[in-house]
C-alpha cells in the first residue's frame, strides 16, 4: 500500500536526497514514475495538485492514433500512438475500451491538395476532407495496426445505409466512414491507478500530490505542502520536469530561463440529451467543422462528451470552458444532426484544459506538432529534463524513453519493461460475461460482501474490487444514504490506498461522480463526514472543505451547488 503523505514527508525530511525527482503528476509524469519504480530507482513525483488534475484530466476521453496527423505528415507519431493505443486496450481493459468511431462525409474529392499544399506553407487552413481523402487515410490507418488485430478494421458506407444506421443525421450526408480508436472512460482513474502501480514496487517510490516547487537553493530543490504550507528540500541527481503547460514557469522557479512550450486550449462539455445519445448509437462522431476544426460527440457512460477547441492561451491557469464556445459546440451539434437542439439546460459538467505543445510559430494551432521531445538544462550541475508535448495515448512509448535516459544517466540498466503490463484493476481481468460473473461471485464468497456490491465495484474498478471489498467488509454494509449504490467503506478505501486529500479528488478523479451530475450536495456532506471522521478534521475545517468543494465545481466546471 502507498504510504501516507505524512510517512512520506517525514521520510524526505530525514534522508532529504532522491536519485530522481520528477516535478508534475499528469500523464507523462506518472508514466514515467511508475516506468522508474519498476526498474528500482530511487523515484520522487510531486505535483502541486492531485493525482492528473490538470492537463491530463481534461483530455478528450480519446485513445487515439491521431489519423488527422496524417495530413502534416507525422507517420512515426500516428504509428507509435496506434500501436500504444492497441496496448492501452490490452493493459487496462476496464478503464480503455475499443470505439467504433465514425466520420460523416458530404463531398468527394475535397481536401485532396491539403497535404502537399501544407508542406508547402501554402495553407493556413485545410479544405473539408472528402471521401477520396479518407478513404485513403483509413487505409493507411488500419496499415499501421493490422498485425496486433485489438480492433477491426473500417468500414465504408454510403449515403443509403448512413442513413439507416443513424437516421437523424445530417440527410446531406454522402458517406460514412467507421473505424475503430479507443475510449478511456476515465484518465483520471487510470492515472491514480498507474501512481498506485509505481508506489507499490517499493520504499525507493514515493508519490505526493499538493507538493509544489517554490525554489532551488544550495543545490536542492525547496518544496513545499500545500496542505500544511510547511516547506522542505531534497537534493537530486536529476530533475524531471513534467509540467506539461507550466514547465516553463517550474524551469523559472529553479532557475532555467527559455520558452519551450506555448500551449493551446481545449475545452469540452458533458451533456445530458437522451435523443443525441440514443442516435449516435454507441459510436463517437469524428468530423471536420466549417472553420476546419476537427470536432467530436463522444458516447460517455449515458451522457455525451462535446468537444473540442484549439484556441491559443498564454495562462494555463485562466483555461476555462467559455459561453462563446459553448454556443460554437451547439452550432456544431446541430451541423451532424440539424433536428436536434442543445442548450445551456443540457450541460451537467464543463472542462477546459491547455495542451502543453511544443513552442513553435505555426499559422494555425493545428498544425503545431503533437510529438514530444525532452529539452536538456543543468542547474548548478544537476541535468534537468523538459518534457515537451506528447500525446496521452503515447505516453508510455514517451516515459520509456525518458526513463531510458535516466537510467543511462545514473548508471543503471533497465530490468523490466511497461509493454504488456496490466494496470490497476486491468490485471487478470475476466474477458467474457460468463467469466465475470463467475468472478463477482467468487469475490463475493471470498470477502463475504453481497453480490450486488461487489458487482458495482467491480464496474468502478475492475479488479481492484476485492481489495476495496475487504475494506466494505471491515466497516460494514453501509451505503451512502444520497447514493445507495456506494458503501462508505469504498469512500475510506480511495481517501486511505489513494491518497485523496480533498472531497474534490473523489467526486472528480478516483470517480465520475461530478462527471455524471451525481455530485449532489448531500453527497458532498457525507464524504465530507467520512473525511473528518479519518482525519480528525474540526467543525471549522470540515465546513471550510466543503465550501472549497463548492468553489472548485463551479470555476473549474460549471457546476454549482
Amino acid at each position: 500500500m502507498m504510504a501516507t503523505r505524512e510517512k512520506t514527508i517525514k521520510h524526505l525530511n530525514e534522508k532529504k536526497t532522491v536519485d530522481v525527482l520528477i516535478i508534475g503528476a499528469g500523464i507523462n509524469g506518472i508514466g514515467t514514475f511508475r516506468d522508474l519504480a519498476l526498474n528500482g530507482v530511487d523515484v520522487l513525483m510531486v505535483d502541486r495538485g492531485d493525482f492528473c488534475s490538470g492537463t491530463s484530466a481534461t483530455s478528450s476521453h480519446m485513445a487515439h492514433g491521431g489519423i488527422r496527423y496524417l495530413e502534416n505528415g507525422e507517420f512515426r507519431l500516428v504509428q507509435e500512438a496506434v500501436r500504444e493505443r492497441n496496448r492501452m486496450i490490452m493493459n487496462a481493459p476496464h478503464l480503455v475500451k475499443p470505439l467504433p468511431t465514425t466520420i460523416p462525409i458530404f463531398k468527394f474529392w475535397s481536401g485532396l491538395l491539403n497535404a502537399p499544399l501544407k508542406f508547402l506553407n501554402l495553407l493556413d487552413r485545410p479544405s473539408e476532407r472528402g471521401a477520396f481523402v479518407i478513404k485513403f487515410g483509413l487505409m493507411m490507418y488500419d496499415s499501421f495496426t493490422s498485425k496486433q488485430k485489438t480492433v477491426p478494421t473500417h468500414q465504408f458506407h454510403g449515403r443509403t445505409k448512413s442513413l439507416e444506421l443513424f437516421p437523424k443525421i445530417n440527410s446531406e450526408i454522402q458517406y460514412t466512414a467507421t473505424y475503430f480508436d479507443g475510449q478511456i472512460l476515465s484518465p483520471e482513474r487510470y492515472s491514480v491507478e498507474l501512481t498506485i502501480d509505481g508506489a507499490n514496487e517499493g520504499d525507493h517510490a514515493k508519490a505526493l500530490n499538493y507538493v509544489s516547487v517554490v525554489g532551488f537553493k544550495n543545490k536542492e530543490v525547496v518544496l513545499r505542502d500545500e496542505v500544511t504550507k510547511k516547506e522542505f528540500s531534497v537534493r537530486t541527481k536529476l530533475i524531471i520536469n513534467a509540467a506539461g503547460p507550466w514547465i516553463d514557469p517550474v524551469n523559472k522557479a529553479i532557475g532555467i530561463t527559455g520558452k519551450y512550450v506555448g500551449g493551446t486550449k481545449g475545452s469540452h462539455l458533458v451533456i445530458d440529451h437522451p435523443e443525441i445519445r440514443k442516435a449516435i448509437r454507441d459510436n463517437e462522431i469524428f468530423f471536420e467543422n466549417k472553420d476546419g476544426r476537427i470536432v467530436l460527440i463522444f458516447p460517455f457512460y449515458d451522457k455525451l462528451i462535446v468537444g473540442t477547441t484549439d484556441l491559443p492561451i498564454d495562462d494555463p491557469d485562466s483555461a476555462r470552458c467559455t459561453p462563446d464556445e459553448e454556443k460554437y459546440f451547439f452550432e456544431m451539434v446541430s451541423r451532424v444532426f440539424p433536428s436536434l437542439k442543445l442548450d445551456k439546460k443540457n450541460i451537467v459538467f464543463r472542462f477546459s484544459g491547455v495542451r502543453p505543445l511544443e513552442y513553435q510559430h505555426a499559422k494555425t494551432t493545428g498544425q503545431i506538432t503533437r510529438d514530444h521531445s525532452i529539452r536538456e538544462d543543468v542547474i548548478s550541475g544537476i541535468p534537468v529534463y523538459s518534457l515537451v508535448g506528447g500525446k496521452w495515448t503515447s505516453y508510455r512509448a514517451f516515459s520509456e524513453q525518458v526513463a531510458d535516459k535516466a537510467m543511462a544517466l545514473l548508471g543503471m540498466t533497465r530490468k523490466a519493461n511497461t509493454e504488456s503490463l496490466g494496470i490497476g484493476g486491468g490485471k487478470n481481468l475476466p474477458k467474457n460475461d460468463t467469466e465475470v460473473k463467475e468472478y463477482i461471485a467468487a469475490v463475493a464468497k471470498n470477502t463475504g460482501v453481497a453480490k450486488n456490491i461487489i458487482a458495482a465495484l467491480f464496474s468502478r474498478y475492475g479488479t481492484l474490487c476485492e481489495k476495496i471489498a475487504l475494506k466494505v467488509k471491515e466497516v460494514g454494509d453501509k451505503p451512502l444514504k444520497s447514493l445507495q449504490d456506494w458503501q462508505v467503506g469504498e469512500v475510506e478505501y480511495l481517501i486511505e490506498s489513494e491518497k485523496a486529500v480533498h472531497i474534490e479528488d473523489i467526486l472528480v478523479r478516483r470517480s465520475t461522480l461530478a462527471w455524471l451530475g451525481k455530485a449532489k450536495k448531500a453527497t458532498v456532506e457525507e464524504i465530507a463526514d467520512i473525511f473528518a471522521r479519518m482525519h480528525k478534521w474540526s467543525a471549522s475545517e470540515k465546513k471550510a472543505e466543503i465550501n472549497r468543494t463548492y468553489t472548485e465545481l463551479k470555476d473549474l466546471h460549471g457546476v454549482d451547488l
